[in-house]
């Protein structure tokens, strides 16, 4: 697996940031946040985003959208106390759906990327995704160099 490009590793390069406590309980044997907490701490960050970007609830009320795929590359050991930081924009926007991208720090390191993409239902008219909502995404969007 390649590494990942340079600014998927610069914290700059996000609009939004949450501090995600870890868990003793996501330790591995070897004392190592395993694999399925990666996961959880990525789905905890993604569902702050999503609430404080104001991308689901009254705003955009009505139409429903699910996680396609996700694909986490993890790059460094990670580890119990210490939280992690995770960085997370819109990378694509298509005609129903976007991709959520986000990088996770700890200690000042990138330990962990994570890509996903969403998909949302069809509307009565068999149309995309809203213009209000794509604008939204727009607003959120990596800065890509």
């Amino acid at each position: 697996m390649p590494r990942p490009a340079a600014w998927r590793l610069d914290l700059a390069a996000y609009p939004h940031h949450a501090a995600v406590q870890t868990r003793f309980q996501d330790l591995d044997v070897l004392g190592h946040l395993n694999n399925v907490a990666f996961a959880a701490l990525f789905e905890t960050a993604r569902t702050r985003f999503n609430r404080e970007a104001e991308l689901w609830g009254k705003r955009f009320s009505g139409r429903r959208a699910v996680v396609a795929s996700q694909e986490i590359h993890y790059l460094a050991e990670g580890s119990y106390p210490e939280d992690v930081e995770v960085a997370t924009g819109i990378g694509h926007a298509g005609n129903r759906s976007w991709s959520i991208l986000a990088a996770m720090f700890q200690g000042g390191r990138a330990i962990a990327t994570c890509d996903v993409v969403i998909v949302m239902d069809k509307n009565d008219d068999g149309a995309g995704m809203p213009d209000a909502f794509r604008a939204r995404l727009e607003e959120f969007r990596v800065r890509e160099p």
